[in-house]
């Protein structure tokens, strides 16, 4: 038998066929009505914005909307865009969130994936327990970013980033990036016969690559990644200057993935070993440890720890988190399986070592990039946890959504830690239309910060209900293409692309207050026991990400050190006490229909 485990490459006529019928029957992405935007901005503002201000933003919108004004004409515009384009948000969308954005990517922007660890502690378990992934489909939704995950890369700009994909060209890579000791090597993963490497091969192979990169002295040039974007920008110019270096970078960017073969990682108490290990799938642990071990532009990193620890690294541009989830399920699965296939007896050519030549200048980039990284990896505080008292069979024997019971947990949680209601973020997939990446939910509602002012009032089982029922109902309506926030951006570039300045509306402080997401949250549910973790989207916040399990939650919580307010531990802990109060509640009023 074949086996069937590895990519297969990408052809042009695969794409053209199943896959592209398929998307024709999606429908496209709608333009909300503009009143219904502008009524359901002023309602999400109410829990976060001061009276006084509310009643500014109200008149804003009022002017905004009237008929003949700016909102109708820059309405017609948008509906026009999307008379002619397959999405008319996805590449506003993937421009402005992401090629634009020029913080550095990793903790930035970059989610880390943990996944369950792994029974071994030495490099020969380290490189038996490598198996390659095959590529994913058949799907309901939108399968466009499966497409996009594989032999994919980010190119760093001087102002703007790009995003290549060798899986469309006419000959589609053959070759995975391996890097250990911050050594890169190609390996190619196919026989010449075009038969994948079995896994006996794959050993002899990474076993190679091992016995090839003792050194632990070698000049960390993936740090370089790790780099603002417009530093990173200059330091790339000057690095492809030399064809060496050219080559070498070209052939990583070429690869279906790349496998970061990582040395252990500092031994922490079992309490704090999810912790640390999310930080090392997050951010590597900086220059002393595994950060340099990685090429953070590239789309994926599989990253397999000498000391069991095993998870991946992903780039945001090109897809959003349930493809690579459902990735993740696939290759935990497929590992599961004992291979059938004997290895062909021809001898493998050996990997080869991918060479750079290091300039003073070059040098100087290096150590600039370790500092920077050494400074962002000491400001992140992350919390993994396991909420044990539960999981999503609670909510649901309530007749409640487990997504929106958590997130009014949450609410509960952050309120409880900062007397206060703040704008907060949920990823919503909008999968559902051709091309389609997210809309906002936004999990601060009037009925949220009824329930949470009053959480010691006998009227809070009713109040927990409508919580829970008004978050359902904004998640139906976000994934449904009626949210707000997609329009509202719609809405401003095409103010910036007719009239090249943006009206009052959002000049607004309630506009940047509604942005200013003290909670980025996404829930990111796998069949695998795993947890997503990304880091806090502005100063003085904090970023949670969740996989509810039927009997537990799994939990990542991030906030910076730096912001004296912010506390992800605190936070953590607030939120597990919340969740167990919920419950309580629940108990408490058994006659209540939920």
């Amino acid at each position: 038998m074949k086996p069937c485990g590895l990519v297969k490459p990408v052809s042009a006529t695969r794409i053209a066929g199943r896959y592209l019928a398929h998307q024709k029957g999606l429908p496209s992405l709608p333009v909300p009505p503009l009143q219904q935007t502008c009524d359901r901005y002023l309602t999400v503002l109410e829990p976060i914005v001061e009276v006084d201000k509310l009643r500014h933003t109200q008149e804003l919108v009022a002017e905004f909307q009237k008929p003949g004004g700016v909102g109708e004409s820059l309405q017609k515009g948008l509906e026009r865009r999307a008379s002619k384009t397959e999405n008319w948000l996805s590449d506003w969308w993937v421009q402005i969130a992401y090629l634009d954005y020029r913080l550095p990517v990793v903790v930035h922007s970059s989610p880390g994936v943990l996944l369950p660890r792994l029974d071994f502690s030495d490099r020969q378990g380290q490189i038996s327990e490598t198996l390659p992934v095959e590529f994913l489909g058949g799907s309901p939704l939108c399968m466009n970013q499966y497409y996009e995950l594989l032999s994919s890369c980010r190119i760093p700009g001087l102002k703007r980033d790009s995003v290549v994909n060798h899986a469309k060209s006419s000959s589609p890579p053959t070759h995975i990036t391996v890097v250990h000791n911050y050594q890169f090597f190609v390996l190619d993963v196919y026989n010449s016969d075009k038969t994948p490497l079995t896994e006996e091969q794959l050993y002899t192979q990474l076993e190679r690559i091992l016995d090839l990169s003792l050194q632990t002295n070698k000049e960390p040039i993936g740090i370089l990644t790790t780099q603002h974007r417009n530093s990173w920008g200059k330091a790339y110019i000057n690095l492809i200057k030399d064809e060496t270096n050219k080559q070498s970078v070209e052939a990583i960017q070429r690869s279906i993935f790349t496998l970061c073969l990582d040395a252990p990682m500092p031994k922490v108490s079992d309490d704090l070993y999810r912790s640390s290990a999310a930080i090392q799938m997050l951010h590597g642990g900086g220059s002393r440890w595994n950060s340099g071990n990685r090429w953070f532009d590239k789309t994926l990193q599989f990253i397999i720890g000498e000391d069991g620890s095993c998870g991946l690294t992903y780039e945001h541009a090109p897809a959003e988190g349930p493809p690579i989830v459902a990735l993740i399920d696939h290759v935990v699965e497929y590992m599961k399986k004992p291979e059938i296939v004997r290895s062909p007896a021809a001898s493998l050519p050996m990997p080869q070592k991918l060479h750079f030549n290091i300039t003073p200048e070059i040098k100087k980039d290096i150590d600039e990039a370790k500092e920077k990284m050494n400074g962002l990896v000491q400001d992140l505080e992350m919390r993994v946890t396991v909420f044990d008292q539960f999981g999503k069979n609670l909510p649901k024997t309530h007749k409640m959504s487990p997504d929106a019971f958590i997130q009014i947990a949450l609410q509960l949680a952050y309120y409880r830690t900062h007397q206060r209601c703040c704008s907060t973020y949920e990823s919503a997939s909008l999968r559902m239309f051709r091309l389609g990446r997210t809309e906002t939910i936004r999990s601060a509602s009037i009925n949220s910060a009824n329930f949470v002012k009053a959480f010691d009032d006998t009227k809070k089982v009713s109040l927990m209900e409508k919580a829970v029922k008004a978050h359902r109902s904004y998640t139906d309506m976000a994934i449904r293409g009626q949210g707000i926030d997609r329009h509202l951006l719609g809405l401003k570039m095409q103010a910036v692309e007719d009239l090249g300045s943006v009206p009052d509306i959002f000049r607004d402080t309630s506009y940047a207050a509604a942005m200013h997401y003290r909670l980025s949250t996404s829930q990111v549910p796998a069949k695998t026991d795993c947890v997503m973790c990304f880091g806090p989207v502005v100063p003085d916040g904090y970023a949670v990400c969740y996989n509810p399990k039927n009997d537990h939650i799994n939990f990542a919580v991030a906030s910076f050190n730096s912001c004296k307010e912010t506390n992800a531990a605190r936070l953590s802990q607030a939120l597990g006490d919340a969740l167990v109060d919920m419950r309580t509640l629940l108990e408490q009023t058994p006659k209540a229909k939920l």
